[in-house]
């Protein structure tokens, strides 16, 4: 039992890159404070404010773009479950894919 778990510790290991961030960079949103060892709290706008502050640093990404071209958050539809709403703008093309007992549009 011992010899899997260093297995799979040992190749886990070798996929893992370790992440460090400093009070104020930018991972999509701004640093305020370092919480534990894995846990960042983040500025949040008021569109998210139904969105708890404080995110693992799996979940984030350093941010390497120019402030003027931070995507606006006015155009995001965020629903009742916290989810992104995706509506299309138009659709190109539609096509039924039959399987042998089931039919799958295709948009």
């Amino acid at each position: 039992m011992q010899a899997a778990q260093d297995r799979q510790k040992s190749y886990a290991d070798r996929k893992r890159k370790p992440m460090e961030f400093e009070v104020g960079d930018r991972v999509m949103l701004k640093v305020l404070a370092k919480v534990g060892k894995v846990a960042y709290k983040l500025e949040l706008p008021q569109e998210l404010s139904r969105v708890h502050h404080t995110f693992h640093v799996s979940n984030l990404k350093k941010c390497y773009a120019d402030e003027p071209l931070v995507m606006p958050l006015e155009g995001i539809h965020v629903d009742d479950k916290l989810q992104f709403v995706e509506e299309p703008d138009e659709i190109m093309k539609r096509e039924i894919k039959r399987l042998k007992r089931s039919r799958i549009p295709l948009v």
